[in-house]
């Protein structure tokens, strides 16, 4: 009941909102040029042909191509005979990341589902309606890009996972790398997550069967006291030295069904790698399919020369360290009802209070590691600096140039935010667990020369699921997504402006 509530409340907003885009916006805008023109292609048959403009692989066009095979009949039927470009317009293109807006909320609510199982449905259904009105996803829902269709392959690919079918959650990591080639590093992190849980599992089975084991052994010997403690050392020595009994996570404790660790990242870092060799053969049994979408994909950088398919010059990997401070920033803006408030900041300064020295010092390597990111490998692209229709074109201007001292001194911003980020995480989740997720980001995001805010929303989705947050934080969170959009879509579609080069109606986007 509570993924049909989510859908249809989640469609109602996706069809009237779609309908007054392709009404008052019907022709392609700024990248949709490119995706929608090659889309084209692929509706009449030309599987040749790529335009050196789209960088990202071809993924999207199929989604849209199935569409339109599984409603071609249905039109067929209605109207008679139609050419394939009028089943591959806009609106029809446009219709796909529709489609996709709704499947993916109700994605959102099975994650949340699974990841909260002491969660209410009712309350469940509540936060993915929220989450659902996350303003980049949100947008873009709109829009023929990649970015809906991104997000639904790898929440669907990280689903599959939590719900241990491993072969599936592969080949949805498979194509959500046809969607966009960053993925993989989505791919990697859902199969260690997946690893780790899949090992865990064995263990806790393990440790079942052995216990239960020595109940039925001592059952049956009650008659015979010193037969029974003869016997039972004997099969718990056997047991003992078996690689699954071994490999276990100790001082375990569980926050809705998922394991905290109370010992160090190092310590923890050593169970789990112990843990996964014990159980090696079963892990590379489980998980070769992750392996193999490796290897495919590292065969595609050889051949292609490169990660992104066309434009490459625009789009060369940078070390763009600044990139993992930006988004730190911005997830914790993103939800600032949990991140900014008095009681967050209490609760940082008191964790920091522990253990003084260690802390300190951890906070001056950051804030050194901070101030050399922005000043050395702060990359400001010439799209950035050139396109003023982009919001973040006015971010930068207007806040971090607004002089030479501000990107210095939101350093100790970025600090607090990571800071809150992993507080928040590591109350629910392994410190392994956050420090993949961490790792994840970098490697997503530093190589990235372009700020873009579209790619924060993956990292940001996961974030947020795997976070735990207040009732009436989620009623706060949803009331600012529900301005933002407003405010957002309606710049968009009603106050266009004009190039002095007059290149036609411009209009402001994410």
């Amino acid at each position: 009941m509570g993924r049909l509530v989510v859908a249809a409340v989640v469609s109602l907003w996706v069809i009237p909102m779609s309908i007054a885009v392709n009404a008052i916006v019907p022709d392609p805008y700024m990248d949709e040029i490119f995706h929608i023109r090659q889309a084209q292609r692929y509706c009449s048959g030309d599987f040749k042909t790529w335009d050196p403009m789209i960088t990202t692989p071809p993924g999207l066009y199929y989604l849209s191509l199935v569409l339109r095979a599984s409603l071609f009949p249905g039109m067929w039927f209605a109207k008679g005979i139609q050419s394939f470009p009028e089943l591959c317009s806009t609106a029809f293109l446009r219709s796909t990341n529709a489609v996709l807006a709704i499947v993916c909320s109700v994605l959102v609510y099975d994650l949340l589902i699974s990841l909260w199982p002491s969660l209410s449905k009712k309350m469940a259904t509540i936060y993915s309606i929220v989450i659902s009105l996350y303003p980049l996803h949100w947008f873009f829902t709109f829009l023929y890009y990649t970015d809906v269709a991104s997000l639904t392959a790898v929440l669907a690919m990280y689903l599959a996972s939590l719900r241990r079918h491993f072969f599936v959650s592969a080949m949805l990591g498979a194509f959500a790398t046809v969607l966009r080639q960053t993925n993989v590093v989505w791919v990697v992190f859902v199969a260690a997550c997946g690893a780790i849980s899949f090992v865990e599992h064995l263990c806790m089975k393990d440790q079942v069967n052995l216990v239960e084991q020595n109940q039925k052994i001592e059952k049956k010997n009650v008659a015979s006291e010193k037969k029974e403690i003869a016997v039972a050392p004997t099969l718990r020595k056997r047991k003992i030295n078996a690689p699954m009994k071994s490999c276990q996570f100790p001082n375990t404790s569980a926050v809705d069904g998922h394991p905290v660790n109370d010992s160090g990242l190092i310590n923890e870092t050593v169970d789990v790698v112990f843990m996964l060799w014990c159980l090696k053969w079963n892990v590379l049994f489980t998980f070769w399919p992750y392996a193999l979408i490796l290897l495919a994909f590292a065969a595609f950088v050889v051949l292609n020369g490169g990660i992104v398919l066309g434009a490459k010059e625009a789009h060369l990997v940078s070390p763009h360290f600044a990139q993992l401070w930006y988004f730190g920033l911005a997830a914790a803006a993103a939800l600032a009802p949990a991140h900014f408030t008095l009681g967050q900041g209490s609760t940082l300064y008191q964790s920091l209070r522990r253990n003084k020295i260690s802390n300190t010092v951890k906070l001056l390597v950051s804030l050194v590691m901070g101030l050399i990111s922005v000043h050395f490998f702060s990359i400001v692209h010439p799209y950035l600096l050139a396109d003023n229709r982009h919001y973040t074109f006015y971010i930068w201007r207007k806040v971090i140039q607004a002089h030479w001292l501000m990107k210095y001194l939101l350093v100790p911003v970025y600090i607090y935010s990571w800071l809150s980020i992993i507080s928040a995480l590591g109350r629910n989740r392994r410190k392994v667990w956050v420090s993949l997720f961490c790792l994840a980001c970098a490697a997503v995001l530093i190589p990235a020369p372009l700020v873009e805010f579209r790619y924060y929303t993956i990292p940001l989705y996961l974030l947020i699921l795997n976070t735990r947050i207040g009732n009436m934080q989620w009623m706060t969170i949803g009331v600012l997504y529900l301005s933002v959009n407003i405010i957002t879509m309606f710049i968009f579609l009603l106050k266009p402006f004009h190039w002095d080069n007059e290149l036609g109606i411009q209009r402001f986007i994410w």
